[in-house]
């Protein structure tokens, strides 16, 4: 049996699905995630969908720490991997259903993008992914 070539991968796109506003004790990690991934020079793609989409709303993540005596808030550790090169993208059909209109996100959320731009991602085998 061949012995198939490894792919190095040259992305890692991560979806934030049931990280919550109301429970922001799930927000920090996937977070840290990216800016690790993308502070080794990975291509990080960020993708919110159902409530996680809120985070992208002005004022939402600045209000929120993971837990109640953390330093660094929700939007800290936000900027902390659009810093380091993670690009955001809000999921048209969560933004709708939240009433949210595109331009107004956070300035870093450029992109707009769903699932099928996830399942791209999950089909391309030089990309990884997680699901939070």
């Amino acid at each position: 049996m061949a012995e198939s070539a490894a792919v190095s991968p040259s992305g890692l796109a991560i979806l934030l699905w049931s990280c919550d506003p109301d429970d922001p004790v799930r927000l920090a990690t996937p977070l840290h995630h990216a800016a690790a991934a993308a502070a080794m020079e990975l291509r990080v793609e960020l993708y919110f969908s159902a409530r996680a989409v809120l985070l992208l709303k002005p004022g939402v993540a600045e209000g929120l720490r993971a837990v109640p005596h953390s330093p660094k808030t929700i939007a800290q550790y936000l900027q902390d991997a659009v810093d380091h090169g993670a690009e955001l993208l809000a999921c048209t059909d969560a933004l709708q259903a939240h009433g949210l209109a595109r331009d107004a996100l956070i300035p870093a959320c450029r992109r707009h993008g769903g699932a099928v731009q996830f399942i791209a991602r999950v089909a391309d085998p030089a990309w990884r992914t997680l699901v939070f």
